[in-house]
């Protein structure tokens, strides 16, 4: 992808879209099924571990579902997590949406880079490693983060699409790219974050159009908006929507009027990791808008996904709902970076390790349940038979 250093348009120099007969259509491949026979060995093996039957209750399950995408049972510890966050900025942003101002985007690109964010720390603690790209910042980064840079800024989506047709298309395959160059240095576990002043904006949008929600339901206080703040966002929400709903049912239209660079490169990010077959720890609002997108380009796409939190931001809630995801966390987060699919990371790697590594009766030499006591249905012999 080519750098262009100022917020026009990557098709032509005046910004204008340049109308391209040959341009191939933007496409993933089929998303594999999760291996229904290692779903079962796991159920299974869970039933042999040296525990009471569903004791360790929604670990299990996670441990399965790991099993499952992994197609192996016992599942392997995670042997390279990788977090890559998307950085972007908004030209809705301009319109007084947040509690900081976008500089702070490229500001926190560098935070990141140097270990300093939440993210860093997070990802530390759960062995994890962090990648910052600049999709689309309204400033100048270093050379390693923007290499798939799309645009500075995107349009306000209040007033005009946010991206150009070839701007949208070019977005969706640099976040596919990066999906493949993560899988193909050998992460085997991949979460999506995201950095960028007014994003929850554009999100807000898309969650709406996709959930034929009204604005009041989906817009809450990102950074930490006063009421003032709270009323302009929904206006822009409000707007946004209008021109949102035309286009819904078309998922690059809907990026190119209502999302943005960064949004569009992470719906490509998420898609293209589950066409790889590579399970994913979501976010909380952003990357949940972004997922709903990537799971219309690729359908099926959700079943490699985990929801890593519930955010407090309100439309968290019906992206939860729309992709029937239950979250590992419920910790009142809101901060994004990907902190809280990082934050469950060490719970999902707990859980590997237990369905991997705890014995089964046989193994340690205690007494199993009987048939009758693993499922609760023990008789009580009565006095008179006794």
């Amino acid at each position: 992808m080519s750098t262009v250093p100022d917020s026009q348009s990557a098709d032509s120099p005046t910004g204008e879209q340049v109308d391209d007969p040959n341009r191939p259509p933007v496409e993933f491949g089929a998303v594999p099924s999760p291996d229904d026979q290692a779903h079962r060995r796991a159920v299974a093996r869970h039933g042999e571990l040296t525990k009471p039957a569903g004791s360790l209750g929604r670990m299990e399950e996670l441990g399965v579902w790991i099993a499952a995408r992994q197609g192996s049972c016992p599942p392997r510890r995670f042997a390279r997590p990788r977090a890559v966050v998307f950085a972007g900025d908004h030209g809705v942003a301009r319109n007084g949406v947040s509690a900081y101002p976008s500089e702070v985007t490229t500001q926190m690109v560098s935070n990141i880079r140097s270990g300093g964010a939440a993210i860093n720390a997070l990802a530390a603690n759960a062995g994890a490693g962090v990648r910052v790209v600049d999709i689309s910042v309204d400033g100048a980064t270093e050379e390693a983060v923007s290499a798939h840079k799309i645009r500075r800024s995107s349009g306000s989506l209040d007033v005009e699409d946010a991206l150009t047709e070839q701007e949208v298309r070019s977005a969706v395959l640099a976040g596919r790219a990066l999906a493949d160059e993560e899988i193909d240095a050998g992460a085997d576990l991949l979460i999506a974050g995201e950095m960028g002043i007014g994003n929850t904006t554009p999100a807000a949008v898309l969650i709406a159009a996709l959930t034929s929600s009204e604005p009041v339901a989906v817009v809450g206080r990102g950074t930490g908006i006063d009421d003032t703040a709270w009323i302009r966002k929904t206006a822009a929400v409000r707007d946004g929507l209008r021109r949102a709903r035309r286009v819904s049912d078309d998922p690059l239209a809907l990026l190119r009027t209502s999302a943005g660079a960064d949004l569009a490169a992470m719906a490509g990010f998420l898609a293209q990791a589950s066409v790889r077959g590579t399970p994913v720890i979501l976010d909380g609002m952003v990357v949940g808008s972004a997922a709903m997108v990537a799971e219309e380009l690729a359908p099926g796409a959700v079943r490699w996904w985990l929801a890593g939190h519930r955010s407090v931001e309100p439309a968290a809630a019906l992206v939860l709902d729309h992709l029937d995801l239950r979250p590992v966390l419920d910790m009142d987060m809101r901060l994004g970076e990907g902190s809280g699919a990082m934050a469950a990371l060490p719970v999902v790697n707990a859980a590997v390790r237990v369905l991997a590594e705890m014995s089964t009766f046989e193994q340690a030499g205690i007494r199993g349940p009987t048939g009758a006591e693993a499922t609760g249905r023990t008789e009580v012999t009565s006095d008179a038979e006794g």
